[in-house]
């Protein structure tokens, strides 16, 4: 399939999902860092009209890699519940602080949430749809190293261990109900038949 035709169908079939969180349904885009979840979230998000895309990179620190669920639930996924938009600070990597302005995520039918750790345990019942980028997690995080260059070297260590300790307690793959591929052009999706909790 044509990346068009594919992304242009999934925007179809998570349309008439039935909302998940108050009136959103909130898809999640999950994979190893590096795996393109934001090069893809962004196409995703155009197929669908302009959705907005939430990056967890905006909720973790440099000290809570992963420990970003407290926020995500009061500034995101609480006010979602009662139909209202969402205000959420975004954390600065270099400044390594949240700065005091805010950020509005309106409560759109559809929500996109970017990042490793977007289908987490706790966090699956406020999923409409989970999807997984499915791509070597090896590669994926050469591709991320090489983003961000040699700078981060002794970041990219620390986010490595961080993230096999993560998906070793937490794994996101089995509970996917779709897998995307990358092709040479545009995705490739492979439905499956997720586990549940």
């Amino acid at each position: 399939m044509n990346e068009r035709t594919t992304l242009s169908g999934l925007a179809r079939r998570l349309s008439a999902l039935p909302p998940s969180v108050g009136p959103v349904r909130l898809v999640a885009v999950d994979g190893h860092a590096g795996s393109g979840k934001t090069t893809f979230s962004e196409r995703l998000a155009a197929a669908l009209g302009g959705a907005p895309v939430l990056h967890l990179d905006d909720l973790a620190t440099h000290e809570e890699l992963f420990e970003w669920m407290g926020r995500l639930r009061e500034w995101v996924l609480d006010p979602f519940a009662r139909g209202e938009a969402a205000r959420y600070r975004a954390y600065d990597w270099v400044a390594r602080r949240f700065p005091p302005e805010e950020r509005e995520l309106p409560a759109a039918p559809v929500v996109l949430l970017e990042g490793v750790g977007a289908g987490r345990r706790e966090l699956r019942p406020y999923l409409a749809c989970l999807l997984w980028m499915e791509l070597a997690d090896e590669g994926s995080w050469e591709r991320g190293q090489l983003r961000d260059g040699p700078e981060l070297t002794e970041f990219w260590d620390g986010w490595k261990r961080a993230e096999r300790a993560h998906f070793a307690a937490d794994p996101s793959r089995p509970y996917a109900g779709l897998l995307v591929l990358q092709c040479t052009e545009g995705y490739e999706m492979l439905e499956r038949h997720p586990k549940t909790d």
